[in-house]
């Protein structure tokens, strides 16, 4: 797929941000293949190694740009949200905001309406995971990937996650539409 996406204009820098982004949904030990195959298919098409770097934050603010990307996302209810939950497992909560999305969604090389789309796709891919799905698709439609856009991602991913996954994707779409009315 890599060599088809390069053909249709999808950039190197692109392509390894979906595979970063991949690890925070996917975790590490699913993606670290990924990750080395597309290295491989870079240096076979000639692609320097390392490619420029994506990160913006620091070990000191990436909580604080996080948190910001969790409330330009997500709404002005994200903001305190790393404090919250249960004390034995609030540190996840501010793992969330820290790892997640201080260290991958203030990344450039994706904007936020690419990365939120293929977060849903890799949501939608595991199953399982209707409720993070729904408020997936929820934070899709609020930043400007509406409900329409989202069906055209579920029937395009349709061939390589079957028809189970993609009609509970389909129902996370309207769910999250349904609420937003």
């Amino acid at each position: 797929m890599i060599p088809a996406a390069l053909n249709f204009d999808v950039t190197p820098v692109e392509i390894k941000e979906i595979v970063y982004q991949a690890a925070a949904y996917l975790g590490i030990g699913r993606v670290f293949p990924f990750l080395k195959i597309t290295n491989a298919v870079f240096e076979e098409k000639g692609i320097s190694l390392p490619l420029p770097p994506q990160s913006t934050t620091t070990t000191e603010n990436r909580r604080e740009a996080g948190t910001q990307a969790q409330v330009d996302i997500f709404g002005e209810g994200m903001r305190d949200f790393w404090k919250s939950g249960p004390e034995e497992s609030r540190h996840i909560n501010l793992w969330l905001a820290d790892n997640c999305f201080g260290d991958y969604y203030t990344r450039t090389g994706l904007d936020y309406k690419q990365r939120e789309m293929i977060t849903f796709c890799f949501l939608a891919v595991q199953g399982g995971c209707e409720p993070q799905l729904t408020s997936r698709a929820a934070a899709n439609m609020r930043i400007g990937n509406d409900k329409a856009f989202l069906i055209k991602i579920i029937s395009q991913c349709l061939p390589f996650i079957g028809y189970p996954r993609s009609l509970n994707a389909l129902r996370c779409v309207n769910d999250a539409a349904d609420k937003m009315e």
